[in-house]
């Protein structure tokens, strides 16, 4: 089933991104604290931006979501993305948002809209989200909403386009991992799951 657009909040809109959001998306990807704990953990150049807008929208073309435009209801400011991606650990929650929309509820807020939209009109049954083991602010956002840490045996994860010689041997590892660990890009992260309503009670 397909979405309508803007998904409303009290605070925030989530829309699809486009290709004019590229110079403010910019402003947010090109900081390198903001991107601290996303990706590979740098700073995204203009052309990388581009790139990542241009994915998002294909995404969205091929599965009906994808990460979409934060925009502050209050000023109509683009102030980072939400949204969902299919991954290899499944359908994954995920949310980036600029420094000076920190501590404000706003990153909880939009991540809400992408799980009402996931379990309500796109009808999906689970979300996962990946939470780097040193941000634990993330690791908040998604208890609020209800995630729940995956007991799933540690396993070793890349992303697309990460070196393999940043990926630890998972014989070599030396620190203690909880339970559903994996290593993304080098860095263990958390993964969390959630589960929709049982068919028939959305």
């Amino acid at each position: 089933m397909s979405l309508d657009f803007p998904l409303l909040g009290e605070r925030v809109l989530l829309r699809p991104f486009a290709p004019g959001d590229a110079p403010a998306a910019h402003g947010i990807y090109g900081d390198p604290e903001v991107m601290r704990y996303v990706g590979a953990g740098e700073a995204a150049t203009p052309d990388t931006t581009e790139q990542m807008i241009a994915d998002y929208r294909r995404h969205q073309r091929e599965h009906g979501f994808a990460f979409w435009a934060v925009i502050e209801r209050s000023t109509g400011r683009l102030i980072g993305d939400a949204g969902l991606e299919v991954t290899r650990f499944g359908t994954e929650l995920g949310y980036t948002l600029a420094r000076d929309a920190w501590g404000r509820g706003l990153a909880t807020e939009a991540a809400a809209l992408c799980v009402e939209a996931a379990f309500g009109p796109l009808g999906l049954s689970r979300l996962v989200a990946l939470a780097d083991v040193e941000n634990p602010a993330s690791s908040r956002v998604l208890e609020k909403l209800g995630f729940r840490p995956d007991a799933a045996p540690d396993e070793i994860a890349t992303d697309v386009g990460s070196p393999d010689a940043d990926v630890p041997d998972a014989d070599a590892r030396s620190w203690a991992s909880p339970p559903g660990t994996v290593i993304v890009y080098g860095r263990p992260h958390r993964r969390f799951v959630r589960d929709g309503p049982a068919p028939g009670r959305r």
